[in-house]
């Protein structure tokens, strides 16, 4: 650093993120941030450690690429929005790494003084459009973990530690600090903050795991329920260690966030809790947020024990559990001490469950099977032949799938039957993040391929623009395959169930839901340069699929808009 350089708020942010440990500083230009972009070209010019800045050209894309990263990666990004209006645009994606348990610290800027105080003068645009009652801490505060303003160029380093810490620990998920642009402006004295370490684990105590393995002792049929175990560091293998040492079914609804369990494994019993809900004696709710619906649907005689490391999630409205017993320790290490468990058991019991189960595994993989003879026989383009086309082609290739579908989810899920940690992500909250989910998990993930699933209408939510502009430019290629049905469908559902027999039923006039008018989707990436399909025959998907993973191996992104029959 020269004689006349000296450190400000900026710098206090871009070494507060190195304390943190993050990788990456995701940036969605505002004027505020002009302090943080001098300290990293000084760093940069002088060789100093700095997280990697991101800049992106829409706040979607900056939160949904650090949710995608944060899936994979597990640990709190940093994310620059503008402002008050920078936040709100972003606020979606934050609200969906919130349901998704994905830390990060989010942060934007107001201003304190409006040019009236000394020092730098703001500009009159905070003044007149920028700024907001209450501060935009204010407005973040409903949509993330922890919401706070910087009132102290001296206190900011801590204050972003400890913004990370707090998004880190369960239940994840991110924090908003808003920083007055006059503290990045002020003159800061160097205090560093000390590096921020791994969340300690937590255990259930023996004494608790003793009794819930006795209640499964006792059980002739007990069912694992779980949304989001996978999403935890060695969920994944846990679960199925302990499902496999007490030989328990376990069945992921379709609010499961991520892949939790093997879809090809035995023990695998779908996405369906409605016939264990008379059947079972046992339910395990293992990070099962919301496991019945309607929420008074109770179990008719089954005991349920709850594990899960904050069981009642402050961001969720109305959460029925019915919980008999919780177990509220880290859940990998309460799967272990359970596995460990699995002795002194009835043989003739488990002989009985493994069987019921046996049959059940082969009457789902005989639906699969009939389900996918009968798309490759069809006329037009079925969404189940796309499912099973993209199965095989991946199979073998440590695929990531990312999905933002919602007609065809359930296909998606049943027919591409992911079986490995981290190999299938479900986009949370509203709408249009998809792109920008899946490359974050490309940039967590460069060596494995990335699919995102989409149906048209949540493809046309996305920020297309920005989001082609951010694959190109930071080389993340990824595979989009569209479900392009050319109607908003779930839409159009709801119409008619709720009046089978109205005016739009008599006329024909289905409002709200048409899509015909869109050009072919695939075109948009044509101006980035990427390699674009449309498909609309049986015989040319995989022909087209083949040259599209081609594509993307070779670091191009490729989209196949697939019109698909229903």
């Amino acid at each position: 650093m020269t004689h006349t350089e000296h450190l400000d708020g900026g710098d206090a942010l871009v070494s507060a993120f190195n304390a943190v440990g993050a990788d990456y500083l995701f940036c969605s230009s505002g004027s505020e941030w002009a302090p943080v972009w001098e300290s990293l070209a000084r760093r940069h010019r002088d060789g100093e450690p700095a997280p990697r800045y991101l800049d992106l050209t829409h706040e979607t894309v900056a939160v949904g690429m650090a949710t995608g990263y944060g899936l994979v990666r597990r640990r709190p990004q940093g994310v620059l929005l503008h402002a008050a209006p920078g936040l709100l645009q972003g606020s979606m994606a934050v609200h969906g790494a919130l349901l998704a348990g994905v830390p990060m610290v989010v942060s934007s800027s107001e201003s304190t003084t409006y040019g009236d105080g000394p020092g730098q003068d703001p500009g009159g645009q905070w003044y007149r459009n920028l700024s907001i009652v209450g501060g935009p801490h204010g407005v973040a505060e409903p949509f993330t973990k922890w919401s706070t303003e910087a009132a102290s160029v001296h206190t900011l380093p801590t204050m972003i530690t400890r913004a990370a810490e707090l998004s880190w620990r369960a239940p994840a998920g991110p924090a908003y600090l808003n920083i007055p642009l006059e503290i990045f402006l002020e003159e800061w004295d160097g205090r560093e903050a000390k590096p921020i370490v791994a969340p300690g684990s937590t255990h259930s105590s023996p004494e608790e795991v003793d009794a819930v393995a006795q209640m499964i002792r006792e059980a002739a049929n007990p069912v694992i329920v779980t949304e989001t175990a996978g999403r935890e560091a060695g969920g994944f293998e846990a679960l199925a260690a302990f499902a496999e040492a007490w030989h328990i079914p376990v069945v992921e609804p379709d609010s499961a966030v991520c892949g939790n369990f093997p879809r090809t494994h035995p023990l695998h019993a779908g996405g369906d809790i409605g016939p264990w809900m008379d059947e079972a004696d046992l339910i395990l709710l293992v990070n099962c947020r919301a496991p019945f619906y309607p929420p008074s649907r109770r179990p008719s005689k089954a005991k349920i024990v709850v594990i899960d490391e904050v069981p009642q999630r402050p961001h969720v409205v109305y959460q029925v559990l019915f919980a008999d017993r919780y177990l509220e320790g880290n859940v990998a290490n309460t799967l272990r001490q359970l596995a460990k468990r699995a002795k002194d058991v009835d043989e003739a019991v488990v002989t009985a469950r493994r069987a019921a189960q046996e049959e059940r595994h082969a009457a789902e993989q005989a639906a699969i099977a009939a389900a996918e003879s009968k798309a490759a026989k069809a006329q037009g383009v079925d969404p189940v032949l796309v499912a099973a086309t993209l199965r095989r082609l991946l199979e073998g290739g440590d695929a990531i799938v990312v999905d933002e579908t919602i007609t065809h989810s359930r296909v998606v899920k049943r027919h591409l039957r992911t079986a490995a940690p981290d190999s299938y992500f479900y986009v949370q909250g509203g709408l249009g993040q998809g792109i920008a989910v899946a490359l974050g998990v490309k940039l967590a993930a460069p060596q494995r391929p990335v699919v995102l699933t989409i149906g048209d209408g949540a493809f046309t939510y996305n920020p297309i623009v920005p989001s082609y502009d951010a694959s190109k430019a930071y080389e993340l290629p990824l595979l989009v395959v569209v479900f392009n049905n050319r109607v908003y469908k779930s839409m159009n559902l709801n119409h008619r169930r709720f009046y089978p027999d109205g005016a739009a039923a008599e006329t024909g006039e289905w409002l709200g839901t048409d899509l015909h008018r869109l050009p072919r989707l695939a075109q948009f990436a044509e101006p980035f340069g990427m390699h674009t399909e449309t498909v609309d025959t049986p015989d040319a998907l995989a022909p087209a699929l083949e040259r599209a993973l081609k594509a993307v191996t070779e670091g191009t992104t490729a989209v196949v808009d697939v019109l698909v029959t229903r």
